[in-house]
């Protein structure tokens, strides 16, 4: 037992260090507090990420904490995956590529006792990436002004929760968070015909907490089959974070710098989020979702730097309500049987979500994806606890964010995560 809580702790050091890679290259970083992360692990990654009513006894899932009820009682779960995604830029034309590969969460699930459920881990919030570069010509006296455009960071999440059954069809639960991390964006202004250059850095540092809660209402319709309504909530608050703006205008000749410094205090939010998701399970072969989430960025305001005034503040209208659609289907032939491919997961997914930032007073790039996966059992054998089996689950999602007038991007995106699924609590008669 102790050599395998060793192995877990190796697993959660590596996925905090992968962390620091981040998790994307998209200029669309630069607002907001980011790309925000899948929150889904990955049994239901080649649904798309449903699994606000997901609720099965072999599966870490954290969409919904209600579901950690459902913990089969004599296993002990562990979820961890890293993911791989190209992407491709157009705009204008003019098309760019770019690849990452990171970790990306570790998940630990069991039973804490009779019709409760724990589970603990490592997810991502936000990722923060991009490298660009603008060039305008001006005239013949002014010459070629350079804008250069780099961002780093990103927000992650250390958390705790438990679901409680507190009767057969009903459970609970809820997800408590340490969320940390921080961003650094900057634009670096220069001239080919003036010797001083202007660089603006904008930057913060997060030390804050997310809490969620969830429900699940599973309704047993006869002949296996069941039907399970969930929701999700949480509030926005404010992260105590004091974003700042450093002003520098340097001399290229004298090499003397002029630095402003501005400050904006606990300037950083998070939005009230909503989610409910319908869930139908077939005797235990196939299982389809359908999930909505409303996160209420419209709500929040920014800070943002004003040339005109030269002043720092809190701006609304930065932000927008974010609106988030995902349908997705898992089918096995039968996880009992003695043929492998007959106990292969099969996936699809589709989803739609509108943007939660708008740029340069716009709203930004709506986005459109499609996913399929396979969920491979490790052990060739076959058993009647099939379903507590080692999984091996991948996935691939093709994802495009697009607006008029903005960059295009095509994101192919291959997830692999990896399930120990052991009888750790097993009493054995002989030993």
């Amino acid at each position: 037992m102790n050599k395998r809580f060793s192995v877990i702790f190796l697993l959660l050091s590596a996925v905090v260090a992968g962390y620091a890679q981040g998790g994307t290259d998209s200029p669309y970083s630069q607002y907001g507090l980011g790309i925000l992360a899948e929150q889904s692990q990955g049994f239901s990654r080649g649904m798309n990420g449903v699994g606000v009513a997901l609720r099965q006894g072999n599966i870490a899932n954290t969409l919904n904490p209600a579901s950690y009820s459902a913990i089969d009682s004599l296993t002990m779960i562990f979820d961890v995956a890293m993911s791989g995604q190209r992407t491709n830029f157009k705009e204008g034309g003019i098309s760019s590529n770019a690849s990452q590969a990171y970790f990306e969460y570790a998940v630990g699930t069991f039973r804490l006792m009779p019709n409760v459920g724990l589970s603990f881990g490592l997810l991502p919030y936000s990722s923060v990436g991009y490298n660009y570069t603008s060039e305008t010509f001006l005239d013949t006296t002014n010459g070629t002004v350079t804008e250069t455009y780099t961002g780093t960071g990103g927000l992650r999440q250390l958390f705790v929760g438990a679901g409680w059954r507190v009767f057969k069809p009903l459970s609970v639960g809820v997800n408590i968070a340490y969320l940390w991390g921080n961003y650094n964006r900057s634009v670096t202004t220069s001239s080919s015909t003036y010797i001083n250059s202007l660089s603006k850095t904008y930057s913060a540092t997060v030390n804050s907490y997310i809490l969620q809660a969830g429900v699940q209402w599973e309704q047993a319709l006869g002949h296996g089959s069941s039907l399970t309504v969930g929701a999700t909530g949480s509030l926005g608050h404010k992260l105590g974070a004091d974003p700042e703006c450093s002003i520098m205008n340097v001399n290229s000749v004298t090499s003397t710098r002029d630095t402003t410094i501005y400050s904006v205090s606990n300037g950083l939010s998070l939005p009230t989020t909503v989610g409910l998701g319908l869930g139908y399970n077939h005797r235990g072969k196939l299982f389809v979702e359908a999930d909505a989430t409303y996160q209420k960025w419209g709500s929040v305001d920014m800070p943002s730097y004003d040339a005109e005034t030269g002043s720092y503040t809190l701006r609304s209208g930065l932000l927008k309500d974010r609106y988030k659609v995902n349908v997705g289907a898992d089918f096995v032939p039968s996880s009992t049987s003695r043929r492998y491919f007959n106990r292969v997961h099969y996936r699809i997914g589709a989803g739609y979500a509108t943007p939660y930032v708008k740029v340069n007073g716009k709203d930004g790039p709506k986005e459109v994806s499609i996913s399929a996966g396979f969920g491979l059992p490790l052990q060739n054998t076959w058993n009647t606890r099939g379903n507590l089996r080692p999984v091996l689950n991948i996935s691939a999602q093709w994802a495009r964010s697009s607006a008029t007038g903005l960059i295009t991007e095509n994101v192919f995106r291959i997830n692999l995560g990896l399930t120990f699924n052991e009888r750790w609590f097993a009493k054995w008669k002989v030993d």
